[in-house]
């Protein structure tokens, strides 16, 4: 009996060593460590703020669209009868398309302009760069981290708000698709134009080496972005030519396809020439009429983009974008490798 006593503790024994390192090993596994845990270290508070931001803006969105959809369905949904806008509130939808427009400029502003430019500052960069990591593991592992936090976070904020406009999408009178508050805020675009705005933060607080005025410089180039996406949204689609020859009176213009977003209307000549719809805007019908007939006009031209382009224009343009982050992230690597302290 002692003898099989002291076996079944010497297996126990024996055995305790390798369920340790065992249970340890996957403790590891389970924990950040080395540089990925310092990065999330440093900036956890950043990080989980903009996680519980964009978790309880998704939850709120979900409950808003339930709500939206009651009173759809109560008007026929998804055949609507008409007038049903008339009671429809818009307010929650218009605030949160708001609210995520400015999400590139703040996420850019508050978290990319500091992630270097704080350590640059402050002197840790100098103190990273004694210890045995190299500058380009460090610099990925900022990198890496922040886009991929960003990146969870914008990606399940345009999914929840695509879900949300997609049952009303096609109605002009809420809200056009290629405005910012549908077009902007939904698909892939949010994700890219904030990860832009992020490295371009980046980029800017790295070589500035002041937090302060590289929060000022990244608000400024999240402002231009905006400015020049917005500028060159409509570009991002293949337009469409409606040409009609059964004159201009009333109802002979173009019927283009519902929900499609009229670019330019002119009149059409005979001679196949295009002329401004207000070049004949006389004071009177007869001087109207003399005029456009005296220019030969024959009926309108219409230039429109319908919106069964929208996808693919997201998806251009949010790869126009990807591609401009990912240049600005070969650079920020590239001249942190050598000049970076």
């Amino acid at each position: 009996m002692s003898t099989m006593t002291s076996t079944g503790n010497s297996d126990s024994t024996s055995a305790a060593p390798g369920s340790a390192r065992t249970g340890a090993g996957r403790g590891r596994g389970l924990r950040l460590s080395g540089v990925n845990w310092l990065v999330w270290r440093q900036h956890r508070a950043a990080y989980w703020t903009l996680l519980a931001v964009a978790a309880v803006a998704v939850a709120v969105m979900v409950f808003e669209r339930g709500q939206m959809m009651t009173y759809l369905e109560a008007h026929g949904y998804p055949h609507l009868k008409s007038g049903w806008e008339n009671k429809f509130d818009r307010k929650p939808i218009e605030v949160f398309s708001q609210a995520l427009g400015v999400v590139p400029v703040l996420v850019g502003l508050f978290l990319g302009a500091p992630l270097l430019a704080g350590d640059l500052e402050s002197g840790t960069a100098k103190l990273v760069n004694a210890q045995s990591t190299s500058r380009v593991r460090w610099l990925a592992t900022k990198l890496g981290v922040t886009v991929l936090v960003v990146g969870v976070c914008t990606a399940a904020l345009s999914a929840a708000s695509t879900w949300w406009w997609a049952p009303i999408k096609p109605t002009p009178n809420i809200a056009l698709w290629t405005d910012a508050a549908v077009f902007d805020n939904t698909g892939p675009v949010p994700t890219a134009l904030t990860l832009l705005t992020v490295v371009g933060g980046v980029a800017i607080g790295m070589l500035l080496r002041r937090t302060l005025m590289a929060m000022v410089v990244t608000l400024g180039f999240a402002i231009v972005v905006q400015v020049v996406w917005s500028h060159f949204r409509l570009s991002l689609g293949d337009s469409l030519v409606m040409n009609t020859h059964n004159g201009v009176a009333d109802g002979s213009f173009p019927a283009i396809p519902d929900s499609a977003v009229t670019l330019d209307q002119s009149y059409l000549t005979a001679s196949g020439d295009l002329i401004g719809w207000g070049s004949c805007n006389e004071a009177t019908d007869q001087a109207t009429a003399a005029c456009l007939d005296k220019a030969h006009v024959v009926g309108w031209s219409v230039e429109y983009l319908p919106i069964s382009q929208m996808n693919a224009m997201q998806w251009f343009g949010a790869s126009i974008l990807l591609a401009l982050t990912a240049a600005l992230t070969a650079f920020v690597i590239l001249w942190g490798r050598k000049r970076l302290v």
